[in-house]
């Protein structure tokens, strides 16, 4: 979703300096645990890219919708914040938020100030090290977000996958568990994905493109 606003995808954004590294040795407990100063600065690196991004025409649509109809719930799995600067509300971010940051210690989030840290800052509460509030790999997605993604699917008239590969659980499953429940199925996406031949309808074509087109024919 976010690629069309120039935000590059988790692995587009090992590049430059960063390009000699694997996920695994930047996004990952054990990670952030061998080296905590080199993990930290990845990812100043890539909030100072989000920071220059705007949400485009898919993430305005979809805030549009949320305004149009009785219920609208939106689960993403980005954590760049830009479904919530376009407009919408009812969020679920699986992956957590890459603008937020939490003590590795005691898992709370922490209010502060990080702008300019070249170092993970210290917990007021316990001294432990912050780390950014997003999913790594090997942990599990939020108790809270999953029950509430898991409810919302199992209790929706029309579930609308857009922009994902459909690959990763359990975010992939997702959509089988609204479709199973009697929902409606639409993929929207440029290239077929494991959910396209089990899709009532789909929409080929960019989010950017097809979400407006959507939207505009709601109003």
């Amino acid at each position: 979703m976010s690629a069309e606003s120039g935000v590059p995808t988790f692995r587009e954004a090992l590049t430059g300096m960063w390009a000699r590294f694997n996920p695994e040795d930047l996004a990952t407990a054990e990670a952030f645990a061998r080296d905590p100063d080199l993990v930290w600065q990845w990812y100043q690196w890539r909030r100072d890219l989000v920071a220059a991004a705007r949400p485009n025409p898919a993430h305005v649509a979809l805030a549009a919708m949320e305004r149009l109809v009785p219920r609208l719930t939106l689960i993403t799995q980005n954590v760049d914040g830009l479904h919530q600067q376009a407009g919408s509300r009812q969020v679920i971010e699986f992956h957590g938020n890459l603008h937020r940051n939490r003590c590795a210690v005691d898992r709370e989030l922490v209010e502060m100030d990080v702008s300019g840290s070249r170092r993970p800052p210290r917990c007021p509460r316990c001294g432990g090290l912050l780390r950014p509030d997003v999913v790594w790999f090997g942990e599990p997605i939020p108790v809270t977000a999953l029950a509430l993604a898991r409810t919302a699917a199992s209790d929706c008239d029309l579930f609308v996958s857009a922009g994902t590969s459909a690959l990763v659980e359990p975010a992939a499953s997702l959509a089988m568990l609204a479709q199973e429940a009697g929902a409606m199925l639409v993929e929207i996406n440029p290239a077929e994905t494991p959910l396209t031949v089990r899709a009532d309808f789909r929409l080929q074509g960019s989010a950017g493109l097809v979400l407006p087109a959507l939207a505009s024919a709601l109003c």
